[in-house]
C-alpha cells in the first residue's frame, strides 16, 4: 500500500490502459451494477403511478433495494461458497456475475409480463428479487475489480465502474420512459432484460482474475445433524433479524418492522404508529441508528460459539464474519484499524450532507427546468470530468498521496454555494458552482474507492469492501439527516440576533422574491434564511476539515501501518 511501492504511471501510459480489455468490461459491468437499481429504485415507481397506484404503495416498493443495504450481510458466501458448474468454468468472481444477472434477466422479463394492477404482489416479490440479485452483483464486480488488476490500475477500473454506473443512471431514467410512451411498459421491461444480455457478454470476455479463498471450517470437527440443524436454525434467524433492523435503519423505512410488530400482536394503528416514529424527520434517525447498532448486534451475537462447545455452524459463521475483520486488525493493528475505519466514516461527510440541494436551488429562484438543465445534464458531464481527473490521479501520485488530495476536495468545494447564496438565482453563477462541486465530488469519490480497495486483503476482498462501503454510508446518513434542521435553527439564530446575525447583511441586495418562499415557510426573513444557508456550508467545510486532519495522520503515519501489514502478493 505504500506509494513509494507502487507503479506509478506517466501520463500516457494511463491513456493507454483505457483500451485495454478489462477497462472496456469494467465500464459495462458498471452499466449492469446501476441498470437494476434504477430500473426497481427509480423507473418502476413511475409505471406503478400510472396504473393508479397510491404513493404509499409506490414508496413501499424502495424496499426492494433494500439489499443495497445489507450486502454486507451476505458478501461471505461471495467470498467462500463454489457455484457447481459455473465456478470450474468461470473462476469465483465471474460465476456469481453470470448467475446473478440470470437471475437479474428472468425478473425482469417476468415483471415485463406482469399487470402491476391485476397483480401487485407478483411485482412486488419480483422487484425485491432483482434487487437482491442487483446487489450481490454489485459484490462480484467490486471484488473482480480489485482482483483483476494491480493497484497501479485501481484508479482507472474505479472511473470506468462509474463512468458506466452513470452511463445505466441515463439508460435506466430515460429509455424505459420513452419507450413506454411509444409503446408500452411491458415493452420497455423486456428491452431492459435484453440489454442485460450484454453484462453475461461482458463476464464472458473478463480476464478470470485471481482467487484466493480461506477454509471454511476447522478439520476433525464431528458432524451432529439434528443439533446443527436446531442450532443453524436460532442462528439464522439471530441473522435474519439483525438484518431486518440494520436494513430498516440504513433504508430509513420502517414498512417491514412494522409488519413484524404487527405480526407480534400489537394493532394496526401501533404498527403504523411505529412505522411513522421510524421514518419521521428529523428526529426518526435516532431509531434508525438503533436499529443499525442493535441489528450488527445481533449479527455479532450469531456468531459467538455455544459456550463450552466448538459447533461446526459456529465455527463456519465465525469464520465467515471474523476472519475479514480480524484479518484487517492483524495486517493494520487495533490502533491504526481503528484510525482508518474514522477516517473512511469522515472522508465524504462534507458531501453527505449536502442533501437539501434542490430545496436550496428552488429558495434561491431557480425554477426546475433550469435545476434539471444544470445539475442533472451539464452536472453529469462536470461529474464525468471529475472522475477521469482523479483515476489519472492515482495513476501519476499513488493511492496514499491522491487520498489526501481527494480530502480537500469536497470540504473547498462546498465554499462556492456560498457564493451562489449571496448571488441569487444567477445561472452563470449556478453554472459554475456545480461545475467545481461535480468535479471535486469525482475526484473525492475516486480516490476513496481505491483507498478502501487498497485496504482488502485475498481471500476476503468481497466482504471487506463491502463492509467498507457500508461503514461510510452508515456516518453519512446518520449526519445528513439534521442538515434541514441546520438550516432552518441557525436561520432562527440569525433572526434574533445570535451568533450568526452578522451574515445577514450579506443577502440585502437579493433579486426580490428570491429566500422568500422558504424563509416564510421556516418563519425567518430572507436574509436570516440566508445567513443560515451560510452558516450550514460552513459547516459542511467544518466537517471536511476533521477528515483532513485524519488523512494527514494517516499518510504520516503510513510508513508505521505498511510495518504491520504483512506482504502481499499483488495480483498480475
Amino acid at each position: 500500500m505504500s506509494d513509494t511501492a507502487e507503479r506509478r504511471l506517466s501520463t500516457w501510459e494511463f491513456v493507454k490502459t483505457l483500451k485495454e480489455r478489462r477497462v472496456a468490461v469494467m465500464l459495462l459491468l458498471g452499466m449492469a451494477a446501476g441498470l437494476p437499481f434504477f430500473l426497481i429504485f427509480d423507473t418502476l415507481s413511475a409505471w406503478l403511478r400510472q396504473e393508479g397506484l397510491s404513493l404509499q404503495a409506490i414508496t413501499a416498493f424502495s424496499l426492494a433495494t433494500l439489499s443495497y443495504s445489507l450486502k454486507f450481510v451476505w458478501a461471505p458466501v461471495v467470498d467462500r461458497v463454489k457455484i457447481p458448474v459455473l465456478e470450474p468454468l468461470l473462476g469465483q468472481r465471474r460465476s456469481w456475475m453470470v448467475l446473478m444477472q440470470v437471475i437479474i434477466i428472468v425478473g425482469l422479463w417476468l415483471i415485463a409480463g406482469s399487470d402491476p394492477e391485476m397483480n401487485l404482489t407478483r411485482v412486488a416479490l419480483l422487484a425485491v428479487l432483482v434487487g437482491f440479485a442487483g446487489a450481490t452483483q454489485d459484490i462480484a464486480i467490486d471484488a473482480w475489480r480489485i482482483e483483476v488488476v494491480d493497484k497501479a490500475r485501481y484508479g482507472v477500473m474505479a472511473a470506468a465502474y462509474q463512468w458506466g454506473y452513470r452511463g445505466a443512471m441515463i439508460t435506466a431514467g430515460a429509455l424505459p420512459l420513452f419507450l413506454a410512451e411509444a409503446f408500452s411498459w411491458n415493452l420497455s421491461y423486456a428491452v431492459m432484460a435484453a440489454i442485460m444480455f450484454v453484462a453475461i457478454g461482458a463476464v464472458l470476455l473478463a480476464p478470470r482474475g485471481g482467487e484466493v479463498r480461506v477454509a471454511l471450517l476447522d478439520d476433525g470437527l464431528p458432524k451432529r445433524p439434528a443439533p446443527e440443524a436446531v442450532e443453524w436454525v436460532a442462528r439464522l434467524l439471530l441473522i435474519l433479524s439483525g438484518a431486518l433492523l440494520a436494513g430498516s435503519g440504513l433504508a430509513a423505512n420502517g414498512a417491514l418492522l412494522a409488519g413484524v410488530v404487527n405480526l407480534l400482536g400489537a394493532s394496526d394503528a401501533g404498527a403504523e404508529a411505529f412505522r411513522t416514529a421510524w421514518e419521521a424527520r428529523p428526529n426518526g434517525i435516532f431509531l434508525q441508528f438503533g436499529g443499525v447498532v442493535a441489528g450488527l448486534g445481533l449479527l455479532a451475537l450469531a456468531c459467538v460459539p455455544v459456550p463450552g462447545v466448538v459447533t461446526r455452524p459456529g465455527a463456519y459463521l465465525r469464520r465467515s464474519y471474523g476472519q475479514p475483520l480480524g484479518d484487517f486488525f492483524q495486517r493494520f493493528g487495533m490502533k491504526f484499524g481503528l484510525l482508518i475505519m474514522a477516517l473512511i466514516c469522515l472522508y465524504r461527510l462534507s458531501d453527505f450532507v449536502l442533501n437539501l440541494m434542490n430545496p436550496f436551488y428552488i429558495d434561491l429562484g431557480f425554477s426546475l427546468t433550469q435545476i434539471a438543465e444544470v445539475r442533472k445534464v451539464y452536472g453529469v458531464v462536470a461529474s464525468l470530468a471529475g472522475i477521469t481527473f482523479g483515476a489519472w490521479m492515482v495513476s501519476r501520485f499513488g493511492i496514499i498521496k491522491s487520498m489526501v488530495i481527494g480530502v480537500f476536495a469536497s470540504p473547498l468545494s462546498n465554499l462556492v454555494f456560498i457564493w451562489l447564496a449571496v448571488s441569487g438565482p444567477n445561472m452563470a453563477v449556478l453554472y459554475g458552482a456545480i461545475t467545481i462541486d461535480n468535479f471535486a465530488t469525482g475526484v473525492a469519490g475516486t480516490a476513496l474507492i481505491v483507498y478502501m480497495s487498497s485496504l482488502t486483503s485475498a481471500g476476503f476482498t468481497a466482504t471487506q469492501y463491502a463492509l467498507f462501503s457500508s461503514l461510510y454510508a452508515i456516518f453519512g446518513k446518520i449526519t445528513a439527516s439534521q442538515s434541514g434542521r441546520i438550516v432552518e435553527e441557525t436561520a432562527r439564530a440569525a433572526e434574533v440576533g445570535g451568533f450568526n446575525s452578522g451574515l445577514r447583511s450579506w443577502f440585502s441586495g437579493l433579486p426580490q422574491g428570491s429566500l422568500a418562499e422558504g424563509a416564510a415557510t421556516a418563519g425567518v426573513s430572507a436574509p436570516s434564511l440566508g445567513a443560515g444557508y451560510v452558516t450550514f456550508f460552513l459547516y459542511s467545510v467544518l466537517i471536511g476539515i476533521f477528515a483532513i486532519g485524519l488523512a494527514f495522520i494517516v499518510a504520516k503515519r503510513q510508513p508505521e501501518i505498511e510495518a504491520r501489514a504483512r506482504p502481499e502478493a499483488e495480483p498480475s
